[in-house]
């Protein structure tokens, strides 16, 4: 019998979370039974005390996956598929419960058996070993895993197969001088992009309290806002993460998403809980350091965006409304923190201002997505159809924010506070050059999916918003 041969006499088992796929399904459908009912929260205690079995069945009893979207590992899936063709028995051994398990044998179509959690055990580390032995006597087969949970398995199998390893599964490895399949590096553009480091700018609206009020020279302001700003940034990126979290399936059918850490496996969910923690402590203490209504302000943002994660998002024109409170509150937050005061006319203006670009976003979405008229984005209250009545809806708030604008430059406010009011006049058309060009190079489908990221980041908003920006200056030298 030649080495083929003789390789392909032996079965070939692979564990599932982490070593075929590079996320965990236990996490991934906590979060689904979660974006389901947020109620479910209250059900884990009672479920974790019968054991990690009863949490991962009581869970699959819930929710449905789907396999086609799961973040494969490549190299090895290759490989799997290439020794089906060969002959050679593959065996899906794994702690997932079996209605995931099989959906996911189903779906791939080279697995000959499947070992999973099904009962009061839960099949990991020395019951996932009982079993293959029982089934193919020890040294009886090879084995892939990844992780410390698999390492009595790698004991017990005749070959190992050591994918993407944890520091553990990484000791043995070394030790014993196993085949390895190492995960894709980490690089400081994984980092940047689970932070979403781009939507900062966002938080840059926190100056405009300080900016209209005139206080371009006050150091004391200049220092909260820039506390208030790393503040900010600290806690949306956390949510940022949470909302990746809900969104994970989501993201996987998006073509671009689908490269986001959580989405593509770069990064597991446990390490992003822990991100999260270390995030919101960052934020809370920095904003700790400002006066108490800008901690009022940060906590109503995070309950907003939080049930505009779980909930709002999917409801039609709400999340477009959520949105532009959202950015609003950013204003809020700048007030808050260098405690001047918010106009009715800044408030009124960013309302219907960020309402433009939130329709646009959605415009968009609704533009580049191909799906069957009368069916709605995923995710989405939306349907084709409605192209027309959003474009429409966000046209109107752009001409509705210069409006709001014009009558604020002939307003007793503006005669107070600029010497010159002629100056700032020219803001308006300004407004509407902005707007008016986000909506026609949407219209053409050259739009960033975020037109306030796309707006900060275009040379071309860049110097008609720095020309607004020297005629505010000079109206009120």
């Amino acid at each position: 019998m030649d080495a083929r041969s003789d390789r392909n006499a032996i079965p070939l088992a692979v564990d599932l979370d982490g070593t075929l796929i590079a996320t965990d399904l236990l996490w991934e459908g906590l979060f689904i039974l979660l974006k389901k009912n947020p109620l479910y929260l209250f059900l884990l205690p009672f479920w974790l005390t019968g054991g990690p079995a009863l949490l991962k069945q009581e869970i699959a009893r819930r929710i449905d996956i789907d396999p086609a979207s799961l973040p494969y590992r490549v190299e090895l899936l290759e490989r799997l598929r290439a020794e089906h063709e060969e002959g050679r028995k593959i065996v899906l051994a794994t702690g997932t419960p079996r209605k995931f398990a099989e959906a996911i044998a189903a779906y791939l179509g080279i697995f000959d058996r499947v070992l999973a959690t099904d009962g009061p055990h839960n099949l990991t580390s020395g019951r996932k070993r009982a079993s293959l032995i029982a089934a193919y006597g020890d040294a009886g087969f090879d084995y892939a895993g990844n992780s410390r949970h698999d390492l009595k398995v790698f004991d017990a199998a005749r070959n190992a197969i050591v994918v993407a390893p944890d520091r553990s599964a990484q000791r043995w490895q070394a030790a014993h001088g196993a085949e390895t399949m190492p995960a894709p590096q980490r690089t400081l553009k994984t980092y940047v992009k689970m932070l979403r480091v781009h939507q900062w700018l966002k938080n840059s609206l926190i100056a405009v309290p300080m900016v209209l009020s005139h206080e371009y020279f006050n150091v004391n302001m200049i220092w909260q806002c820039v506390l208030a700003f790393v503040s900010f940034s600290a806690v949306a990126s956390a949510i940022y993460i949470v909302n990746d979290f809900f969104d994970l399936a989501l993201d996987r059918r998006h073509p671009t998403k689908r490269d986001r850490p959580f989405a593509s496996g770069a990064l597991s969910i446990p390490f992003g809980l822990s991100a999260i923690a270390m995030l919101l402590a960052t934020g809370i203490a920095i904003g700790c350091l400002l006066p108490i209504e800008f901690l009022g302000v940060l906590g109503g943002y995070m309950v907003v965006t939080t049930a505009y994660s779980l909930s709002f998002k999917r409801m039609l024109l709400i999340d477009v409304l959520t949105l532009a409170g959202l950015y609003t509150i950013r204003v809020l937050a700048g007030a808050a923190a260098t405690g001047v005061d918010v106009s009715f006319w800044l408030l009124a203006f960013s309302i219907f201002f960020f309402l433009s670009l939130a329709l646009v976003k959605r415009f968009v979405e609704l533009r580049t997505t191909a799906i069957p008229a009368g069916e709605r984005i995923a995710g989405r209250g939306y349907r084709t159809e409605d192209q027309e009545i959003v474009a429409q809806a966000g046209m109107a708030s752009a001409f509705s924010s210069a409006l709001v604008l014009a009558l604020y430059m002939d307003s007793v406010s503006v005669r107070e506070l600029y010497p010159h009011p002629w100056l700032v006049w020219p803001l308006a058309p300004i407004v509407l050059y902005l707007t008016m060009r986000v909506w026609i190079l949407a219209r053409r489908g050259e739009m960033h999916d975020d037109p306030v990221v796309f707006i900060i980041r275009d040379w071309r908003s860049q110097i008609v918003v720095a020309i607004g920006s020297a005629l505010l200056v000079a109206g009120g030298w």
